[in-house]
């Protein structure tokens, strides 16, 4: 039996053998739900600028009625292409009652799941039941995270990649079983388009866009960068919070875009899903999704 004075520690290794998708996508759900009902402390997360388009630091707390913990993140867009993560972050996990520290995690894998996660709760409740092409613009971590979970709520058919480095593309492409190909073919006609690059600029076309198409935008979570153009955002635009998108989401801030609701709101019964519709869910994350992720995997590893 554990005492209340030692603090576990769960590796990237062991997270992965915790964690299963179809889990975390119902925590995920569960915590927008209680995110947009006004049952969580969740601020905005606070972000050190240390060197611009290069280097930043975040740290993201939450507190809910069962769960309590605080994400330290880094976030080094000058790491692409290396050896060396993009995104690294350690997860602290606290009892809610007393404030006494559970466990310390890795946070780099479970940032990319519960990320992936997310998406794929906004997709199973939005998107078309039958879901024939997937369309992933970017081929890295997120790709493959959304790839895994997005497989979980619907069944595809074709799968097609892009990225600004063809050889990245091809290379996922082989390792995965989908195509590799150029962002406008990969677009057209797809029924779920997922972007998740580091681009400052517009990645996805709004005229490339099917009706009734649903997008998960994940990357472009600073005031001025864009992954979508304003067409795109003309569309039934979904965030995760409200305050975070009109102070981090340069694809809302720039272009304008009218909010149709947070995700949790659709979770938790307050407004209908918008289905039938072209939807564009802009997700920046939320120290919550990371806090609940984290209380899976404790409570998890606590089972056995």
């Amino acid at each position: 039996m554990q005492n209340s004075r030692t603090v576990a520690y769960f590796s990237e290794e062991q997270i992965r053998a915790l964690v299963r998708y179809d889990a975390l996508i119902d925590a995920m759900e569960r915590a927008l739900a209680d995110f947009s009902s006004g049952k969580v402390l969740n601020p905005v997360r606070s972000i050190v600028t240390v060197e611009e388009n290069r280097r930043y630091l975040g740290v993201m707390p939450a507190v809910a009625s069962q769960t309590m913990g605080v994400k330290v993140v880094s976030f080094y867009p000058g790491n692409e292409g290396s050896d060396v993560p993009t995104h690294m972050a350690m997860i602290v996990l606290l009892r809610t009652q007393t404030g006494e520290p559970l466990a310390a995690m890795d946070g780099r894998l479970l940032t990319e799941m519960r990320t992936a996660a997310v998406s794929a709760a906004v997709t199973r409740r939005i998107a078309p039941r039958r879901c024939r092409v997937l369309a992933l613009l970017g081929s890295g971590v997120q790709a493959s995270a959304h790839l895994e979970a997005l497989r979980v709520v619907r069944d595809f058919e074709e799968v097609r990649v892009w990225s600004r480095t063809p050889e990245h593309a091809r290379s996922f492409a082989a390792e995965h079983g989908v195509l590799a190909t150029d962002a406008e073919s990969a677009v057209r006609d797809a029924d779920v388009v997922v972007v998740a690059t580091s681009a400052a600029q517009p990645v996805l076309r709004g005229a490339w866009l099917k009706d009734g198409a649903h997008v998960n935008a994940v990357g472009a979570n600073r005031p001025t960068w864009r992954e979508l153009d304003d067409d795109a955002m003309r569309n039934t635009v979904i965030v995760d919070s409200h305050a975070a998108a009109m102070k981090e989401s340069g694809d809302v801030i720039l272009s304008g875009a009218q909010v149709y609701a947070e995700a949790g709101e659709i979770f938790a019964g307050r407004l209908p899903a918008p289905t039938g519709s072209t939807t564009i869910f802009k997700s920046l994350g939320l120290a919550i999704e990371d806090v609940a992720a984290a209380q899976l995997v404790y409570e998890a590893a606590q089972a056995g």
